[in-house]
Parts: C-alpha cells; sequence; structure tokens
C-alpha cells in the first residue's frame, strides 16, 4: 500500500540550464492530491469515458488508449495515448464539463509502450496553453519521472517562450508531479479510491488499476496476460474494462507473433473464463490488437474484427459483454 516515489518536475528551463534532473523524495503511504475545482458537471453518479479504445494500428476512428472515469465534475484519465486531448473536448462539447482540457489534471498510466503514452506530451502542454492552473499529477510505474524528464527537456524552448515571452502563461500549470507506484493503494480523495494491481506484460512493468468511486467499481486491465489477481480483481465489479485479441486472427499469423500474444496478451477466451469467474456486472473490451495481423503488409482477412471477438466470448460466456468504442459512455 505504498507508493515507490514522487518527484516535482519543476521549471525545466532551470532544470536543463543546470543540467540536472529533480531528485525522487519519499511518498505518504496513500498519495493525497485533492484536485481544485473542476467545471461544473450535470451527470448523476459515476460515468465512465472511452476517449480512445485503439492500438498502435493507426486507426482514424479509434485513438489510442485513454479511460476516463468522472465524478462529481473531476476527471481522472487512465492512459494517455494519441488523441486524448482531442477525444476529451468531443466529450466536453457533447455535454461532460469535467473534459475540458483545462480540467485534466490526475492521469494513471498502466505501463510506458508509446501507444499508452504518445498523448502525453499533449497532454502536459495543451491544457496548459489553454489555461490549466495546476500541476498534472501523474501516477505510473518506474520509468516513469524518466519519460517525463525527457518530454521536458525536448520542449524546454517552447516553456521558456511561453513563461517569459509575450503570450500569457499561468506559472505552473506546466508543471508534472510525478508519482512512481507500487502495488496497493495508491490514490484517494472524496471522489476515488484507486488500486494498483501488478499485471504481466511481457517484460514490462504495468499495472492495472481497480477505482472504487461511490456507486461504482471499476477494473481496468491496461496490457496485460491472464493472472490471477487480474481474475481476482473485479470480484463482481460494475465493470470490467479488458484488452483483447480474437484467436481466429491468431490461426493467421506466425509462430513469433502467437508468441507474443501469449506473453503480453489476453485472447477471447482468456477474457471469458476471467468473467465466468469474477461475473461483471458488465464486461467491456477495448484496446483490440491482433499483433501479427495489424503489421502492413500482413493480411488477414476479417478475422481480428469486433465482431469475431464478441462472437468468440460470447460463445464461453454468457454475462453482457460488449466492445467499447471512442466516446463512448457508460
Amino acid at each position: 500500500m505504498a507508493c515507490a516515489r514522487s518527484s516535482a518536475l519543476l521549471t525545466f528551463a532551470l532544470l536543463v540550464a543546470a543540467g540536472c534532473s529533480s531528485d525522487p523524495t519519499p511518498a505518504a503511504d496513500v498519495v493525497q492530491a485533492p484536485l481544485p475545482a473542476a467545471a461544473p458537471s450535470t451527470a448523476i453518479g459515476t460515468q465512465v469515458v472511452f476517449l480512445g479504445t485503439g492500438t498502435p494500428l493507426p486507426d482514424p476512428d479509434r485513438s489510442g488508449p485513454a479511460t476516463a472515469v468522472v465524478v462529481n465534475g473531476a476527471a481522472y484519465l487512465f492512459d494517455a495515448g494519441p488523441g486524448v486531448v482531442r477525444r476529451a473536448m468531443q466529450a466536453r462539447r457533447a455535454g461532460i464539463g469535467a473534459l475540458d482540457s483545462v480540467n485534466l489534471r490526475t492521469v494513471f498510466l498502466t505501463h510506458l509502450h508509446s501507444d499508452h503514452t504518445m498523448g502525453l506530451p499533449d497532454l502536459i502542454l495543451t491544457p496548459w496553453v489553454m489555461g490549466r492552473q495546476a500541476p498534472l499529477e501523474l501516477y505510473g510505474p518506474a520509468g516513469s519521472a524518466t519519460m517525463v524528464n525527457g518530454i521536458m527537456a525536448g520542449w524546454a524552448e517552447d516553456i521558456d517562450h511561453r513563461l517569459h515571452d509575450l503570450q500569457p502563461a499561468t506559472p505552473n500549470g506546466y508543471k508534472v508531479n510525478v508519482h512512481e507506484i507500487l502495488a496497493g493503494e495508491i490514490f484517494r480523495d472524496a471522489n476515488v479510491t484507486v488500486t494498483a494491481i501488478p499485471v504481466e506484460h511481457g517484460a514490462w512493468k504495468a499495472f492495472a488499476y481497480r477505482i472504487q468511486t461511490a456507486d461504482r467499481t471499476i477494473v481496468i486491465s491496461g496490457d496485460a496476460r491472464p493472472s490471477e489477481a487480474l481474475t481476482r480483481a473485479c470480484n463482481n465489479c460494475d465493470l470490467l474494462i479488458f484488452e483483447v485479441y480474437t484467436s481466429g486472427s491468431t490461426a493467421k499469423v506466425t509462430a513469433e507473433w502467437q508468441a507474443y500474444r501469449r506473453a503480453y496478451h489476453t485472447s477471447t477466451e482468456e477474457v471469458a473464463a476471467i468473467a465466468n469467474v469474477s461475473r461483471p456486472k458488465r464486461l467491456v473490451l477495448y484496446h483490440r490488437a491482433n499483433p501479427g495481423c495489424d503489421q502492413v503488409g500482413t493480411n488477414c482477412g476479417d478475422s481480428g474484427s469486433e465482431a469475431e471477438a464478441l462472437r468468440e466470448v460470447r460463445q464461453r460466456y454468457d454475462g453482457p459483454v460488449v466492445e467499447a468504442h471512442d466516446l463512448d459512455v457508460f
């Protein structure tokens, strides 16, 4: 039940000029990160908004993985795939005020694969340019601080000009407080309690997340192969949000890609087996990847489709199951 470390990444123009990076400092058992007042929401209860349901495949209909949990006008993001800020603003235009870019203040990363983090520079800088006043609070595995340090160094000149040239800019909105996490309860405020669950994703240090609000329990797998911890995590939760690949497409890829899938991801049969034990009120498939089929020049035909994924899960699981699309709200 502890965070491994927490580091405040302060004015990077100064850090880069000094040729140093911030040093980690100890964190409390549970990081308390109260949010400034967010835009009012007309929603009653918890909303789960899919800002991105895609994979590394550059599908224009599916942005990179990013899921928002909205509670009492506050937004909590899980992953930051490509397109996250634009999708959030689409949801804002649809009436979810908490997803206005200036309200994007807290993000939890499942792991550091590029398709889950390429929206991070956008999430750090665009809301600041739009007027965000508070630093971004970022929770993620070891290596998160190094990633953020690199982003800040890469955009140091941009930050310096926005702070010290003619453009008005808030003094703190570009900063990032990085909390590198361990397993257990990692965050709690008046709206949510977030628990990090270690998962197996090849060689990556990766986490699933269990989010508890006053009215709902949500589990987000992130990228993971099946494990006992993931099977136990839901326990009749309201939403079990799980990545998946299809068995039909697996039969059409090389032995190397089959080995990769088994080590890094979860098949439809395995998702069904987990759901049969955990019995969520609704199973939601997302991040439907078909490695070895998705790569350019590989043709698996229609195999790997949404229809195939749902059919294969429903053959083995009789509970409610759907596949999420960008901007779906549950």
